[in-house]
């Protein structure tokens, strides 16, 4: 397993500094709790140019449009 931290009387967590280092996670960043089964998934909460020219290549074609919906 892991490394593990514990939940505070108020609700918080610390992150490791080394799950952090690992993951590249730098002090002040905006974080996402995902619900998932029993537990969660925390992820960095992305900006919208950090996903600019993520689809790159991809093919538009063949998509689902509002015009084929019964």
């Amino acid at each position: 397993m892991g490394v593990s931290a514990k939940i505070s009387s108020k609700y918080k967590i610390s992150i490791p500094k080394e799950v952090c280092e690992r993951l590249g996670w730098k002090p002040g960043q905006e974080c996402v709790f995902v619900p998932h089964g029993k537990g969660v998934v925390l992820m960095p909460r992305l900006d919208i140019d950090s996903l600019r020219g993520m689809a790159k290549g991809a093919d538009p074609g063949g998509y689902r449009d509002r015009d084929d919906r019964y």
